[in-house]
């Protein structure tokens, strides 16, 4: 590999960096990549055009993440993705050394069409801790908007509007779904799939119950919001937990020998008689 080819690569990679820092700070100002909305257009519509076809989990788990784009949409990606690479990597694999360009044919491919899975599982990840830290807020406001005299579904549909989390913005969804005239039951399972944390299950019996024998709701979302709340104090505990050794970790390998290096900075002059 010659030095020109390593200097590319570093600034090809400097250049990810910074296109994903735009990315990040262009959508936490609620304005829309145009660029990268037209690549993955682009890449959707390669894939299409190849046959892609999307398992039957792919819907699930795009729901889970809160995208808006169907399961055909994203296996389109992947597969789009997938031949980009492998154009890509065919172009340069001749200039690779040795056997690397064969290896760069085979892993290229496999990582972009493998990608789009892993934004997916980032996504719902982040998606199911924010739900979990909303959830005993959003509990004891639909216990008090049913304590109010509020049907299940005008219930949702009010918490939704007055509650700015997550979690509540797919309440509203579900309940505009339900005066749409979608089935109850239909409704309740498109946001068991658009909410991946366990705690939202027992929510979502509850108010099936409620909608088929009119079983109250009050006292089980109190004491679901009381389980959401020690959910939430166990996970806190146990992430101090983990966060101990890895603060000790930081202070062995770095501040310990920072502080060391300092000290014999100061006396080294002494020690060699000021010849240094």
């Amino acid at each position: 590999m010659t030095a020109a080819s390593l200097v590319a690569g570093v600034a090809a990679g400097l250049a990810c960096f910074g296109a994903a820092d735009a990315v990040v700070v262009l959508r936490r100002r609620g304005r829309r990549p145009w660029l990268l909305g037209r690549g993955v257009a682009l890449l959707s519509r390669l894939g299409r055009l190849l046959g892609a076809k999307a398992p039957r989990t792919l819907g699930d788990r795009v729901a889970a993440a809160g995208l808006g784009a169907s399961a055909a949409d994203v296996m389109g990606v992947k597969a789009g993705a997938a031949v980009v690479a492998l154009a890509a990597a065919a172009g340069t694999a001749p200039a690779a050394p040795g056997r690397l360009g064969l290896v760069l044919l085979l892993a290229a491919p496999a990582v972009a069409f493998l990608a789009p899975d892993a934004y997916l599982r980032r996504l719902t990840r982040r998606r199911a801790r924010t739900m979990e830290s909303e959830l005993a807020d959003v509990l004891d406001l639909l216990r008090v908007a049913v304590a109010a005299g509020l049907a299940p579904k005008r219930a949702l549909a009010e918490v939704g509007r007055r509650h700015p989390g997550t979690l509540a913005r797919e309440l509203r969804r579900a309940a505009a779904l339900a005066a749409l005239g979608t089935p109850a039951a239909t409704a309740l399972t498109d946001l068991r799939r658009r909410c991946p944390t366990a705690g939202v299950v027992p929510l979502l019996a509850a108010l099936a119950r409620a909608e088929r024998h009119g079983a109250p709701l009050g006292p089980t979302l109190a004491a679901q919001a009381a389980q959401a709340r020690e959910r939430s104090a166990r996970g806190t505990v146990e992430a101090a937990a983990r966060a101990a050794p890895q603060i000790q970790l930081v202070v062995a390998l770095l501040l310990v020998p920072a502080v060391m290096l300092l000290v014999a900075a100061a006396l080294l002059p002494a020690l060699t008689g000021g010849a240094v």
